[in-house]
C-alpha cells in the first residue's frame, strides 16, 4: 500500500521523540490529532506501530520494520525540497539556523540584526536546542555545532577555535581567594534534563559530592544569575564585532582539557546550491573568521 508522506512524518515524530505529546509539540498540532492520525495509520496497515504506556510510545516489530524506510524517505524529501529551491536566483526568504542557546544569544541574534541591514530580503529563523536537528531532512538549513559532523551528506563551511574560561561578576570576584580553586566557587550549572552537558560532568569529577549553587535549563537564566553575582559560569573567551557588553570577568582557573573547544558551521552539501542558504552561510563564515580570542 502507499503511505502518505505526512503519515510517515507523524510516525517518525513519535518514534524519535518517544511520546505522542512530544510529537504533537514537534508537529505543532494537538495530541488528539496525533492519536487519531496514528490510529488511522495503524488501521490501514493492519498492525500496531507502537506500544503505549506510562513511559511513552515504544516501537513494535512492525514499527521497527517501518523506521529505516521512513528515515530514508525523510532524507529524500529534504533533498527534493532543496532541489526545487535551486531554481531561485536571488537570495531571498527564510533561512533556518540551529545553534546552542548560548551561541544563538551571544552571536546569531546579533548577526541577524546586521544581516537585516545588509540583505533585507533575507530573514533568519533561529532554533535553539541542545539536540542536533537533522540537516539532511531539512529540519534546519544551517547549524552551529560544537562537534564536526560525520555524515557524508554534510559539510563544514567554517570552524572557529575558542578558549574557555570561568567567568564571574566583579562583585563576586572580590570575595574570592587570589588563586581560587574549583571547590572555592559557587557554581552555576545545568538543571535536568541538560545536566549531562558540560560543565556538569567535569565539576562532578573535580568536586566531591558536587552540588551547584544554582541551576537552570535556560542559558539566559544562568547568564543573568552570573551577572547578579550568584556564582561562576563557564563561557568561551571570544569576541566578534557584534559582541554585547558584559560585566563578567574571567578567573585564572585552568580548565584542563576543557580549556578550548571548536564551533563548526555545518550545512547539507546540497543546500549550498540554494542561493538564500549559500548567502547566509558565506556571511556567517566571514563573521566567524573575524572572531578573536581574548
Amino acid at each position: 500500500m502507499d503511505i502518505a508522506w505526512n503519515d510517515l512524518q507523524l510516525f517518525l515524530a513519535i518514534a524519535e521523540t518517544g511520546s505522542l505529546s512530544r510529537a504533537a509539540r514537534l508537529l505543532k498540532v494537538g495530541q488528539p490529532t496525533v492519536s487519531r492520525r496514528l490510529a488511522d495509520l495503524e488501521y490501514a496497515l493492519g498492525d500496531p506501530l507502537f506500544r503505549r504506556g506510562v513511559g511513552g510510545a515504544v516501537l513494535t516489530s512492525a514499527g521497527e520494520r517501518l523506521l529505516e524506510p521512513a528515515r530514508k524517505m525523510a532524507e529524500w524529501a529534504g533533498e527534493a525540497g532543496r532541489a526545487a529551491l535551486k531554481a531561485d536566483r536571488v537570495p531571498q526568504g527564510t533561512v533556518r539556523v540551529t545553534a546552542p542557546p548560548g551561541v544563538a544569544f551571544d552571536f546569531v541574534a546579533l548577526f541577524a540584526a546586521w544581516l537585516q541591514a545588509k540583505q533585507p530580503r533575507l530573514r533568519l529563523e533561529v532554533l535553539t536546542s541542545m539536540n542536533y536537528l537533522d540537516l539532511g531532512r531539512g529540519e534546519a538549513d544551517l547549524a552551529l555545532r560544537l562537534k564536526a559532523p560525520t555524515q557524508a551528506d554534510l559539510t563544514v563551511v567554517a570552524t572557529v577555535e575558542q578558549h574557555n574560561a570561568v567567568f564571574v561578576s566583579k562583585s563576586y570576584a572580590a570575595t574570592l581567594p587570589k588563586r581560587p580553586k574549583f571547590a572555592d566557587l559557587r557554581w552555576l550549572a545545568w538543571a535536568p534534563p541538560l545536566d549531562h552537558l558540560p560543565p556538569n560532568p567535569q565539576l562532578e569529577a573535580a568536586i566531591p559530592e558536587f552540588k551547584p549553587a544554582f541551576s537552570s535549563d535556560s542559558f539566559l537564566v544562568l547568564m543573568r544569575a552570573a551577572e547578579a553575582g550568584l556564582g561562576a559560569i563557564v563561557l568561551g573567551r571570544i569576541k566578534h564585532r557584534h559582541s554585547r557588553p558584559t560585566t563578567l570577568v574571567p578567573l585564572a582557573i585552568d580548565l584542563g582539557p576543557n580549556s578550548s573547544s571548536a564551533m563548526h558551521l555545518v550545512c547539507a552539501k546540497s543546500a549550498l546550491a540554494i542561493p538564500r542558504v549559500r548567502a547566509v552561510a558565506e556571511l556567517l563564515a566571514d563573521e566567524m573568521k573575524q572572531m578573536t580570542r581574548f
